[in-house]
């Protein structure tokens, strides 16, 4: 499924560039992520929890980002696998500087799920993937905002 959108964060693109790229960080803004733990340059050891609609589980995976061009652009890999289950996504993180204190992210990508998830959750995996985009970024804005 494709996954879209655009967001505005109140700060300047280099704090949304530092932000977007420190593991720390991502482990709080990615929804259900428990820990991040990097294996290489760019390159995380992942645990989540994911569910869709009333299937849910503790998915083990990586996260990677992939091709970062400071402060522009960035891909965003999620691949993770659980009970009979899993999940992948990327998604290509466009950032540009609307004033000195507003940056505008854009996104583009695909996510899919497979096995139990799919079958039972076909139906709300759209809804689902742009829950999740929303609360990703519903998170960086307080991020930013915090300072």
């Amino acid at each position: 499924m494709k996954v879209e959108g655009s967001y505005e964060i109140d700060a300047s693109v280099e704090t949304v560039w530092d932000l977007l790229v420190d593991p720390d960080v991502l482990a709080d803004l990615i929804p259900g992520a428990k820990s991040l733990e990097q294996v290489g340059e760019n390159s995380y050891r992942a645990t989540m929890d994911v569910g869709v609609g009333p299937v849910r589980g503790s998915y083990e995976g990586t996260v990677e980002l992939i091709d970062p061009v400071r402060p522009e652009s960035y891909t965003l890999k999620i691949s993770a696998k659980g009970p009979g289950a899993f999940v992948t996504g990327e998604s290509r993180f466009t950032l540009t500087a609307l004033s000195d204190s507003k940056t505008r992210v854009d996104v583009e990508g695909e996510a899919s799920v497979g096995g139990v998830l799919a079958r039972v959750g076909q139906r709300l995996a759209g809804s689902a993937a742009r829950s999740l985009m929303n609360q990703f970024f519903d998170n960086l804005k307080k991020r930013a905002a915090a300072g």
